[in-house]
């Protein structure tokens, strides 16, 4: 059996007197998607803001290759290697596509205090990269990103994220707001990502998607795993049938909001 690249063992997340999560255990091998179900509100934008370093778990562990780390801020989890990919892409529509695929760490030419941005350079790796993919509509790097699909989006962060090292990749819900032509460019990509070796965290409640890329599902409910189990171990109708168990926590999250807006904002550190 290969290590995890990514474990979560029992993680518990509370914001004061509020409890969000409850006990999570979840892990995901390298090649492996690990789809991550649940209604709205029933814990995953916590559990995701634990993964990419936003909160701190209350108490519980987070390995990567089966040595436990701490990810202090999000360039930490970043600089291990997760990479969260948010429902709209984390792109720039009024950005080219070379300058948005290299924002904050564009390539230069030249030398000393001469050096000036490498436009050719940006732009042939951002389509290079994202042709590789299997996206070979984006042929232009100073095309505007406002002017692709939201599944074009979604590709271009993605592949943007493996092209910089990542090998724990989270999606959001990244087929949410996408037609049936754009969502399956997205699914593609997974797959592609998936065959590349990468570990993959979908994020998702529609099932169907789910479904087309999952090798692993774990079921979120009322901020508790409900449900851990494999690709075919369950039916379309009875994964429904688990998340529809589910009460919301739109009253929960309303007081989590209240709090963060009483403490100026910020989650409170870690247990001791």
């Amino acid at each position: 059996m290969s290590t995890p690249v990514l474990e979560l063992r029992n993680i518990n997340k509370s914001f004061g007197p509020i409890d969000v999560l409850h006990d999570i255990n979840i892990q995901v091998k390298a090649g492996e998607v690990l789809c991550l179900l649940g209604d709205n509100g029933a814990g995953k934008s916590t559990l995701i803001k634990i993964m990419s370093g936003v909160h701190w778990p209350s108490s519980g562990d987070i390995l990567m290759d089966g040595q436990k780390v701490q990810f202090e801020t999000p360039r930490a989890a970043s600089n291990r290697g997760i990479a969260t990919v948010h429902q709209f892409g984390g792109t720039f529509p009024l950005m080219s596509i070379g300058r948005s695929f290299f924002v904050g760490v564009e390539p230069t030419k030249g030398w000393g205090p001469f050096k000036v941005y490498d436009r050719k350079k940006a732009n042939e790796i951002a389509v290079k990269a994202v042709r590789d993919f299997g996206i070979t509509r984006i042929d232009d790097g100073d095309r505007l990103v406002g002017g692709l699909s939201g599944g074009e989006r979604q590709s271009l962060a993605i592949a943007r994220a493996v092209y910089f090292g990542a090998r724990v990749l989270i999606l959001d819900e990244p087929t949410a707001a996408l037609g049936v032509k754009q969502a399956t460019h997205v699914l593609r990509i997974v797959n592609e990502a998936k065959k590349r070796g990468l570990a993959v965290i979908f994020i998702t409640h529609q099932v169907m998607h789910a479904m087309a890329v999952g090798d692993h599902f774990a079921v979120l409910i009322r901020g508790a795993v409900a449900a851990d189990f494999r690709e075919g171990e369950k039916t379309r109708e009875e994964i429904t049938d688990l998340m529809a168990g589910g009460e919301t926590m739109a009253d929960l999250e309303a007081q989590i909001e209240g709090y963060m807006a009483e403490h100026g904002g910020h989650p409170p550190p870690p247990h001791s």
